[in-house]
């Protein structure tokens, strides 16, 4: 039986032939049509080859660990990806966030949750209605310009190439410019998810993002840290 008509396609790439077709099946039902890859290096070619609507990415895969594949399909693509962590480990997560994953689930994890992250993520990537207006902001740096609609972000006119997450988390900044925006806050328009204790997701895309922008003239980054509370973008001229 092929998948139902208007099926979402995601690719898993996953060594646990198991495991992706539990997923194959599970998600089959919730509006998805998942392919699998079951090692780094033919992964990598099918989620550079497009046509996926999102990625689901484990850490752990012979020949061309996750991480390595991620990097290397940044260099592509921005497809959405979700990175599948052993549980626990906490490096995994932050060098696949600070590589460019958009969220992180850890192993093993329920099917539903991983649903959720995924509906999460495409809703933030497709975008919707009164979001698509055209957002600007004078730093120190020059005009910082965000276009929902593509989710495409320019800084003094030039490109700056971004995540769909750090995107929405950009964009969230840019709305609340010179307020501060609490990590909770910042967790559900970014991810569409609670934040959790010893959650540092929203944090490692506010890092990436601080090195992506670069510094204003005074030496500092225009994305603040406010302790206690959360983040702040700092308007300038």
């Amino acid at each position: 039986m092929g998948p139902e008509p208007g099926a979402r396609p995601i690719l898993v790439i996953d060594d646990d032939r198991e495991l992706c077709e539990m997923l194959a099946s599970y998600l089959g039902g919730q509006g998805f049509a998942v392919s699998a890859a079951f090692d780094g290096h033919s992964g990598l070619e099918r989620a550079v080859a497009g046509g996926w609507d999102a990625v689901i990415l484990d850490v752990m895969l012979p020949e061309l660990d996750g991480v390595e594949v991620l990097r290397r399909l940044r260099t592509a693509s921005d497809v959405p990806v979700v990175m599948l962590t052993a549980r626990g480990d906490d490096v995994d997560r932050i060098v696949g966030l600070e590589v460019g994953a958009d969220d992180y689930l850890p192993k093993p994890f329920n099917p539903r949750e991983l649903v959720a992250r995924l509906r999460a993520i495409l809703r933030r990537t497709r975008g919707a209605g009164a979001d698509e207006t055209r957002l600007s902001v004078e730093l120190g740096a020059g005009l910082l310009e965000l276009d929902p609609a593509t989710l495409s972000v320019r800084l003094g006119g030039r490109p700056v190439s971004v995540t769909a997450t750090e995107f929405r988390v950009l964009e969230r900044l840019v709305r609340d410019a010179g307020r501060i925006v609490e990590r909770e806050e910042l967790t559900r328009a970014a991810l569409g998810r609670e934040l959790t204790p010893f959650d540092r997701a929203i944090d490692t895309h506010i890092s990436n993002l601080r090195r992506k922008l670069g510094r204003d003239r005074d030496g500092r980054s225009p994305i603040r840290s406010v302790r206690g509370a959360g983040y702040q973008l700092a308007p300038g001229g």
